[in-house]
């Protein structure tokens, strides 16, 4: 299970922290989802998940300041005593009171934000899901070619980072090069990155380690890049019948994920370069309705047939 410091998660959203005595040292968020506690502070909690973080909106506090103190004490005292990771008044709301009382009591911290409820649960949903996201790290290189992500993998010194610094000679950006560290974001997108050790680094055999950024400066560089189609180079095996037409799709399974992939033999001559370009321009024809290979097969139909 992977997990966010709760620290991180003021720093990214501004949140002001209305409790600064509670410390923050250890505490973490483990859900994607968040809370908005409706159901709990009318006093119904079965099936309370105590490990999102709590939204406090305009229905909540108007809700909240209408209830006789008593109830309103009881229902709090209770909601806090799950002792979820912490609570978030929206709208640049008042903090209640009583919320301060018990979170104090149940070391709950409590923050707050400007963001209306409903914009802010969408913005924490979609960062907590990358941050959260299950994740693997892969040996390979991961290239931004024409904004498709290209991951080009292979054995151990077929080529891929000789590749990639081609690619980046032509224009193009480096994300990874020897591992790249993906994350799944959802079931149709894969996200990559690198180390933050060796990223912007490639290593060449014969040379040694040279610096992407220094070398060529930060615009044949990227942060992170989508995964959009898998380049898998392997060794020209003359006994092996390659696909000379790509009518059916290959794919390559990544957390789950079916990723478009080509299967590309090298072996001297070959510009492995210059193919990755045609492999990225064809993926992103293809996903704008234009597929070559059924378009020439169509043709080779209808001579047949004529």
């Amino acid at each position: 299970m992977y997990s966010v410091p709760i620290e991180k998660f003021v720093e990214e959203f501004q949140l002001e922290n209305l409790l600064p005595e509670i410390s923050l040292d250890g505490k973490l968020l483990t859900s994607s989802d968040v809370n908005r506690p409706a159901l709990q502070l009318a006093g119904y909690f079965e099936y309370f998940e105590n490990d999102m973080v709590q939204i406090i909106g305009q229905v909540e506090f108007s809700y909240l300041e209408k209830l006789q103190s008593m109830f309103r004490e009881d229902v709090l005292r209770k909601l806090f005593s799950f002792g979820f990771p912490c609570l978030v008044i929206c709208n640049s709301m008042d903090m209640l009171p009583e919320i301060g009382i018990f979170a104090q009591e149940f070391n709950v911290p409590v923050f707050r934000t400007s963001y209306r409820e409903s914009d802010f649960i969408g913005e924490i949903n979609r960062w907590l899901k990358g941050e959260l996201a299950k994740r693997v790290t892969m040996h390979g290189v991961l290239v931004d070619i024409y904004g498709e992500g290209i991951l080009i993998i292979g054995d151990s010194g077929v080529g891929k980072s000789e590749a990639a610094l081609e690619l980046i000679k032509r224009g193009h950006r480096l994300v990874a090069d020897d591992a790249v560290e993906i994350k799944r974001i959802s079931h149709e997108t894969l996200i990559g990155t690198c180390p933050e050790l060796i990223r912007y680094f490639i290593e060449l055999r014969g040379i040694g380690i040279i610096d992407v950024r220094e070398l060529f400066g930060v615009g044949s560089i990227k942060q992170e890049q989508t995964i959009d189609l898998v380049i898998k180079l392997e060794l020209w095996d003359d006994e092996k019948i390659y696909d000379r037409m790509g009518l059916e799709d290959e794919y390559y399974e990544i957390l789950g994920n079916n990723v478009v992939c080509n299967s590309i033999p090298i072996r001297s001559g070959r510009n492995i370069a210059v193919i990755c370009e045609a492999a990225a321009i064809n993926c992103r024809q293809k996903k704008l309705g234009y597929n070559a290979a059924k378009v020439l097969s169509e043709r080779l139909e209808k001579s047949i047939e004529g």
